[in-house]
């Protein structure tokens, strides 16, 4: 059922130089974590013990998830009325609690492109948690004082691929730009609030007696970045280069993942195929975007030649994608930290991966020590569709934060025989912070997905079935 990518003669399906790169990132997570027991508090609080229910519960301490960013404690107003919210009432903390994320996380994206707001030419934004009219876009452009003419994108039903999918869309608007020789600075937001749907999910679990895994997963972000032309003025040096893009749908599978609107927010759809139809299409999709990029160094071949930004849908996503390209969870490090830390927070999560990625207690743990110069980004949406781009990192970034930092020294890479000492020098105390997250990330990854002890097949397949969106 892999999906196949159409082809064409000539040179017209090869990226050539695309000039394209991103110059900033910026990530805002809500300050409160919701800890597996969270879930347990307000099943008690609200709900009969019934055999769905305790299924669900018997799950959310089997998904790999520490802990689940979100806008609010198990105490939130919200979560505790005695009836689920109204899509109005969530809707009203999406524009309040939930444009105040996405202004800061746009902010950071731009501080570090060394960007004001009136530099922006193009604003694409995606949510899947939220269909207000004008779209939350609208309140974040007033926030960040974008007062200037900009061309604004809003998509929409396309859940966890939301945030490549943006990616995408605006390089192709930045592509356009550079056809007519036009200046683009385009900033991409992604926003999703999530937590606040549990009571709704929690119901649907309760009087259907339906095994209904999204709220043992999903969690709340904003996160964007900054994508240049590189044409009207200094660019400030860039993260990564994106060097091209595949984007395709697995036919048959609308069945299969879904969120769907509902009076009282939305609902996931989400079938056990899901992992093996996901796993089995990367494999096609990677070969086919290697085809389009003929200026790769002859030795990129391989998928673990490359390191890889997956949007970690859940645990069994990333161990089926590990199986099916031959990867090892080092490779997506940064993946497997952004799940245990903060859960799947949908369409903005891989934005969050990339971010990750770039730091240097991810570098400590690359595959053999040494961090790739190119990256494979990938995530899976409703559709279900798949995006895939390819990136080349920038290794000697130095991040630019908000806040003041000092200065970082360049990972060790495949292309560089060596460094000399002057360059290799970092504090002993940024050595050892490093290492040690490391090794405590290295425990982690390989506990990530353990088997769930004591349990029938029902709970292995239902387990098996949440990993996505």
């Amino acid at each position: 059922m892999s999906p196949s990518r159409d082809t064409f003669n000539g040179s017209a399906d090869k990226f050539g130089e695309l000039n394209l790169s991103i110059t900033g990132l910026g990530v805002e997570y809500p300050p409160y974590q919701l800890y597996p027991e969270a879930l347990d508090t307000l099943c008690k609080r609200h709900y009969p013990d019934t055999p769905a229910m305790a299924k669900v519960r018997a799950i959310n301490n089997y998904t790999g998830i520490d802990s689940r960013s979100a806008i609010g404690t198990v105490d939130h107003p919200m979560a505790n009325m005695d009836r689920a919210p109204t899509i109005t009432e969530l809707c009203e903390v999406f524009l309040k609690d939930g444009v105040a994320l996405a202004v800061t996380a746009a902010r950071k994206a731009l501080h570090e492109a060394q960007l004001s707001p009136a530099d922006i030419t193009h604003v694409v934004s995606t949510t899947c948690t939220n269909s207000a009219n004008p779209g939350f876009d609208h309140y974040v452009c007033k926030g960040l004082g974008i007062t200037q003419p900009v061309e604004k994108v809003l998509l929409h039903g396309i859940g966890c691929s939301g945030g490549l999918a943006s990616l995408r869309t605006a390089a192709n608007l930045a592509l356009g730009s550079s056809f007519r020789g036009r200046k683009a600075r385009v900033l991409v937001i992604a926003l999703e609030i999530s937590s606040l749907l549990v009571r709704s999910e929690l119901d649907s679990v309760n009087e259907l007696q339906e095994t209904r895994i999204g709220v043992t997963l999903f969690s709340d972000c904003a996160s964007s970045l900054v994508l240049s032309n590189g044409i009207g003025g200094e660019d400030a040096e860039p993260v990564y280069e994106l060097l091209g893009w595949d984007h395709r749908m697995i036919p048959d599978t609308e069945q299969d993942l879904g969120f769907d609107v509902d009076p009282l927010g939305w609902k996931v759809v989400l079938s056990p195929r899901v992992p093996k139809l996901a796993g089995a299409a990367v494999s096609p999709t990677f070969t086919d975007l290697l085809s389009t990029l003929p200026n790769l160094p002859p030795n990129y071949k391989n998928a673990s030649d490359f390191d890889w930004a997956l949007h970690p849908g859940g645990a069994t996503i990333l161990s089926g994608v590990e199986r099916a390209m031959s990867i090892s969870a080092e490779h997506m490090r940064a993946s497997y930290d952004t799940y245990i830390n903060h859960g799947n927070s949908s369409s903005a999560t891989i934005i969050s991966v990339m971010d990750r990625l770039r730091q240097k207690d991810m570098d400590e743990i690359a595959p053999g020590g040494k961090v790739k110069d190119f990256v494979v980004g990938c995530a899976f949406g409703p559709g279900i569709a798949i995006e895939m781009c390819m990136l080349k990192r920038n290794l000697n970034h130095v991040r630019r934060t908000l806040a003041t930092t000092g200065e970082a020294t360049p990972p060790e890479t495949e292309s560089e025989g060596s460094r000399s000492e002057g360059e290799a020098e970092e504090t002993d105390a940024d050595i050892r912070d490093a290492k040690e997250k490391g090794t405590q990330l290295n425990e982690k990854l390989s506990n990530v997905h353990p088997e769930v002890p004591e349990q029938g097949d029902s709970l292995s397949e239902a387990l098996n079935g949440v990993e996505l969106d």
